[in-house]
């Protein structure tokens, strides 16, 4: 039985996905859990996997294209399984939903054993759709096989030229611009000419990713503009335009997320300066007996979940006017990347020995940095927490990681001079800083979860209790 592939939801707030790159490539044999392709989210760059052992058939989406999440993007069919005439009638309305969306531009995928399935003499209603959408005469159209496809319909486009005629030889048309109807739509409403856009999807079709990165031409002053410059010249600026940075989009949507964070939730900041020496003492010794390089992070990780255990007022979400307690310590760990801030999750966090926590850290560390996540690898966090110690950063305030109540910002660890018993000494000190969303935790809540994340950091021995 054949199994669809569909494109999974990683956040509450996802609506698309984008398709990097697929790994497999339609009619390979693939098996189950095998990485089949990497699609750009709202939170990373991860890898979908084969739902089951078969072979790649029916790839509906493009890499590059931003399909909607829960779409159906492939299917794998079972060993022996051949495609039948209702799966291509039901490939086809599905890749009508995906141009509908703004996949115009979308590879035709090939029906598995051609041979088998009887096709007859006319188009296929996506064919059909994209040729009424560029006023095209199917009739001037050739196709390989028993009826006209989408590929072919593209490929006739693409191959018109600035001074194609019609039929009868006499007027001459505009050329053809491939587009997705989502960037035919935008570039219509800010007034922007396809012709005049490279397209970045297949077959030079315009994406709505182009359209948005369109830069107007300088408009030509007139004559008697161009005279009036030269007897009245205008002051250089004082600041000379620098380089625009092209943006991927896991930053772009980082920064819409961020946005709506700090300006939805109402966030509240509670700050506490614990002594690090315990802390420093319990990773010398766990380093001495540990084949794994136990990290500050790692310890942190640790403290984090037990105490969000011990307080699940913390360890929750703000979701539809509801807050939401969360049964599971899933602690999410904000990890730079060229590419933007992404947070993958170490799962039931709580559970989870020392040696076990530095093992998935470390591998979920780097796969962040290699573009390699998965789906479950930042699927589920209940609490963030964001350690810029490294950086040598005092202290900050994090932004919350929405839907999650609040996040924990760590800076370095520094000698200060702090009273010990009446007398000043100099003291490993480190400052924490929770910021929490008001909705979800009042001050007191919040300020009991940080006092027992400090008393764990200065006598870890709390967690043996």
């Amino acid at each position: 039985m054949a199994t669809d592939v569909i494109l999974p939801a990683l956040g509450m707030s996802q609506d698309t996905g984008k398709i990097v790159r697929w790994l497999k490539t339609e009619g390979q044999r693939v098996s189950k859990d095998e990485p089949l392709a990497e699609i750009e989210t709202d939170k990373a760059t991860v890898e979908i996997e084969s739902p089951a052992d078969g072979v790649l058939a029916r790839v509906s989406a493009s890499e590059g294209d931003d399909v909607p999440v829960g779409q159906v993007i492939a299917t794998i069919l079972a060993p022996g399984e051949v495609v039948e005439q209702g799966a291509v009638e039901a490939g086809e309305a599905m890749e009508g939903m995906a141009s509908q969306n703004g996949n115009t531009a979308l590879p035709q995928a090939d029906t598995i054993i051609q041979a088998s399935v009887p096709l007859s003499v006319a188009a296929s209603p996506l064919a059909q759709r994209i040729a009424d959408e560029h006023h095209l005469d199917l009739s001037q159209v050739k196709s390989a096989g028993r009826r006209i496809q989408k590929a072919d319909v593209l490929a006739y486009i693409e191959g018109q030229t600035g001074e194609t005629t019609t039929s009868a030889g006499m007027t001459p048309a505009p050329r053809l611009s491939m587009a997705s109807p989502k960037a035919r739509r935008l570039a219509s409403e800010q007034g922007i000419d396809l012709a005049t856009l490279d397209g970045s999807g297949p077959g030079g079709a315009v994406l709505v990713a182009d359209v948005l990165a369109y830069t107007a031409p300088p408009a030509v002053p007139s004559a008697r503009a161009q005279q009036e410059q030269v007897a009245s010249p205008v002051a250089a600026p004082a600041h000379a335009t620098g380089q625009e940075l092209s943006l991927s989009t896991a930053w772009r949507v980082m920064a819409e997320r961020t946005t709506q964070s700090w300006t939805t939730a109402p966030h509240f900041y509670l700050v506490r300066e614990v002594n690090a020496g315990q802390l420093i003492a319990w990773r010398e010794r766990v380093l001495k007996r540990s084949s794994e390089k136990i990290t500050y992070t790692d310890l942190l990780v640790k403290v984090v979940a037990a105490a969000l255990k011990a307080h699940p007022r913390v360890n929750a979400s703000w979701r539809e006017g509801r807050v939401l307690l969360n049964d599971e310590v899933h602690v999410g760990l904000a990890v730079a990347t060229e590419e933007g801030l992404v947070v993958p999750v170490i799962h039931r966090a709580d559970t989870l020995g020392l040696g076990e926590l530095a093992r998935q850290r470390k591998d979920l560390v780097a796969k962040a940095q290699a573009g390699k996540l998965r789906p479950p690898d930042i699927s589920g966090g209940t609490f963030t927490l964001s350690n810029l110690g490294m950086y040598n950063v005092d202290a900050f305030n994090a932004i919350i990681n929405a839907p999650q109540a609040a996040i924990l910002a760590v800076g370095r660890i520094a000698e200060r001079v702090v009273p010990v018993r009446g007398q000043p000494a100099v003291q490993p000190m480190m400052v924490l800083t929770l910021s929490c969303d008001h909705r979800a935790v009042d001050g007191a809540r919040g300020a009991q979860f940080l006092d027992a994340v400090a008393n764990l950091l200065e006598d870890p021995l709390g967690l043996l209790d």
